[in-house]
């Protein structure tokens, strides 16, 4: 499991500590993860892990891995399998892993129970009708004219609702608990529907099936759950989970749902039912777009599980909604790979650069720090001869104020090699530079201790000879704000463009982390690089002006 999690003190945990003091769970803690599979993760369930495996491994209690598979229709096995990669990636493991369908039989048992006690009865009103007379914040609702059956026909109707002789929607069970409650939750919901769909796990065993509301705190008593960790939004919905547990009956000391607040990022979106939108209108690549909030993106986008998770500890466990922003996962990011990736030399919008005083036949292997934050990464070498290429934006014919890199006249430093000079620019049929002509002064080659004279400007290079052409992807945000200020879709948000790197760039392999220096910290797609062709995303640049609080 995660060894870097800085779980503080928090109110969730606070309530366990006053838990334990009193002896209510015997000193247990046990939680759970219970994504629903019908998507990848994103982002916000990344904080919900953290937050329930971390708890566990806190009070070295154990944490489950429950699928909550009770809508048939929309769960596919391609999620279960991206949820537990997911999960894995961030340094975690389950103590043991179940399924919502496990249960079907004991929740089954359940309803039978509440309709003997006389709390659910089978209601023959369809969806719209249940809904229009549920009420409103501000009036009761109105009683199903079903409400009133006898206990021995609710056994009867549920027991055929079971057997399959009523089609989808014909008829549901109800729980009986009071349609004039301030809580709309607690007007006689819903808890079992009819869906003659075949089950991924269950098969064709069932047609009816539990609503979340009645099947997620059965689950939680029958796993001897102590804390039912939830988002904020099911704060109104716990009435109706303490209801479920109390009135059934089977289980002493019941579990306890506490609530916290979800988390939102600007420019992020975090309703699977839009990312799902995006991915099957071909707005994306996939589910592991390098610009979708899913932790499959995220990840393929080149963030680290340790970043991810240095971010989750930073923003804590609220018990009201706010919003993060991205910036400071952005600086999670940059401080995490800081010191531990190597540096690569990259030429975007490449100038080629012929040094005309130089041997034609010449090349010299220059040395390189591979990172200049960490002495003990060591060094490469670097292949150096008359052809070079430089950024586009390391050369202005005519230079702006402050501009201290190359421009006609003037004396740079070209990085671990010479110092060179400018002598002459190059211009296409269109009026493009396309190359520049330099002289270099052999007596300033770095390490050599020349100190004859001083250049402000340094820039960076590669072997013209030896230069190996890489894809290279940059990213904006998924969402922006159009001039109504509504979120959209960016159409804008990738950029794929050509680049050069030196030869070393060949040995990247998938999932590679490499600082293109003076550009951005970048990785090696997982899914695009091979042996043949090299395709970098640019994960983080490396300065902002965000300040951490």
């Amino acid at each position: 499991m995660a060894d870097n999690l800085n779980m503080g003190t928090n109110f969730i945990h606070a309530r366990i500590d006053e838990d334990n003091s009193t002896g209510k769970y015997g000193g247990e803690v046990f939680t759970r993860f219970p994504p629903e599979p019908n998507g990848y993760l994103h982002i916000g369930h990344a904080k919900s892990i953290c937050l329930n495996f971390g708890t566990a491994k806190k009070y070295g209690g154990k944490c489950n891995l429950r699928y909550d598979d009770t809508n048939p229709v929309k769960e596919d096995i391609e999620y279960v399998k991206s949820i537990e990669e997911d999960i894995k990636w961030l340094g975690f493991e389950w103590d043991n892993i179940f399924w919502a369908s496990d249960y079907f039989g004991q929740m089954y048992d359940a309803a039978v129970e509440l309709i003997k006690k006389g709390k659910a009865f089978v209601d023959d009103q369809s969806a719209e009708e249940i809904r229009e007379s549920r009420g409103t914040l501000t009036s009761p609702g109105k009683e199903s004219p079903y409400r009133n059956r006898s206990v021995e026909e609710n056994l009867k109707l549920f027991e055929e609702m079971k057997a399959g002789k009523y089609a989808d929607g014909e008829k549901v069970l109800r729980a009986k608990i009071d349609m004039a409650s301030p809580n709309i939750n607690m007007r006689d919901p819903v808890i079992f529907r009819i869906a003659h769909a075949t089950h991924h796990n269950t098969g064709d065993e069932w047609c009816i099936y539990p609503m979340y509301d009645f099947a997620h705190p059965l689950e939680d008593a029958i796993e001897g759950i102590t804390h039912s960790i939830c988002t904020l939004e099911f704060e109104d919905h716990r009435p109706l989970y303490d209801w479920a547990i109390q009135e059934v009956g089977w289980w002493d000391p019941a579990p306890q749902q506490i609530e916290f607040a979800r988390l939102n990022v600007t420019n992020m979106i975090m309703s699977k039912r839009y990312l799902k939108k995006f991915v099957d209108h071909g707005s994306v690549e996939s589910w592991d777009d390098p610009r979708m909030p899913t932790i499959a993106g995220i990840r393929r986008r080149g963030y680290t599980p340790e970043a991810l998770r240095d971010f989750c500890d930073r923003i804590g466990v609220a018990k009201a909604n706010s919003t993060v922003e991205i910036e400071l996962l952005e600086h999670c990011i940059r401080e995490d790979l800081k010191e531990k990736v190597p540096s690569k030399n990259v030429i975007f919008d490449p100038i080629k650069v012929v040094i005309t005083n130089y041997p034609e036949d010449m090349t010299e292997e220059m040395e390189m720090e591979n990172n200049r934050n960490d002495e003990y990464m060591g060094s490469r070498k670097v292949p150096f001869s008359r052809e070079l290429y430089i950024d586009g934006a390391d050369f202005m014919e005519v230079p702006a104020k402050k501009y201290f890199r190359l421009y006609p006249g003037n004396e740079v430093r070209f990085k671990g090699a010479y110092f060179l000079t400018c002598t002459e620019s190059i211009r296409d049929e269109s009026g493009n530079i396309v190359e520049l002509h330099c002289t270099y002064d052999p007596e300033t080659r770095s390490g050599s201790g020349f100190e004859g004279r001083k250049v402000k400007g340094t820039i960076h290079w590669v072997d013209a000879k030896t230069a190996v052409p890489i894809k290279v992807r940059e990213y904006d945000y998924l969402i922006k704000e159009n001039e109504a200020g509504e979120e959209v879709f960016n159409e804008d948000s990738v950029e794929e463009k050509i680049c050069y790197g030196e030869p070393s760039i060949l040995e990247a392999q998938p999932e590679d982390r490499f600082q293109f220096f003076r550009h951005g910290y970048y990785v090696a797609d997982r899914r695009l690089t091979t042996d043949m062709e090299k395709v970098f995303n640019s994960i983080v640049g490396l300065k902002s002006s965000y300040q951490v609080k």
